[in-house]
């Protein structure tokens, strides 16, 4: 396992991959001393960086997120959400076969292990407002206006 730390304009972001797919991507309070940096994880570092410049609107990493059959599911739908727009938690519930399903759609996100890449940021409310997000609203809303979809 690999663990490495990124520092971006929404704060410190550690990044932790297993078998050249990446498993974490969460932000954190302090970086811990990385020894070197595998070549997985500096294109990882350069897709960030081409990110928060607006210049990449999709990412080309290997994910293997940890979670249970319905929240892998939901961070299914969630990468079909394209860049600068957003959807709702109950379309996304309607998404997966179950319209039902949206507080179990917020739970599923705020559960989303790998942070920006699976855009869990991207998820709003069915009356457009702006809540629920593990790393507070201000951060969603850096994330939003950083793609354009200023709320």
């Amino acid at each position: 396992m690999e663990k490495s730390y990124y520092i971006s304009p929404i704060g410190i972001l550690e990044i932790i991959c297993k078998n050249s797919a990446l498993i974490s991507l969460k932000l954190v309070d302090k970086a811990e001393f990385t020894v070197s940096k595998t070549d997985f994880i500096k294109r990882i570092e350069f897709q960030l960086d081409e990110y928060f410049k607006g210049k990449r609107h999709k990412f080309d990493i290997k994910i293997k997120a940890e979670g249970t059959d319905f929240q892998k599911k939901v961070w299914a739908e969630l990468l079909k959400i394209p860049y600068g727009t957003t959807v709702s938690y109950s379309k996304i519930a309607s998404c997966i076969g179950n319209k039902n399903a949206q507080r179990a759609v917020g739970s599923a996100c705020n559960k989303n292990p790998v942070l920006i890449i699976i855009p869990c940021h991207r998820v709003i409310s069915k009356c457009g407002k702006i809540s629920g997000f593990a790393c507070g609203v201000d951060i969603k809303k850096k994330l939003l206006h950083l793609e354009n979809h200023i709320m």
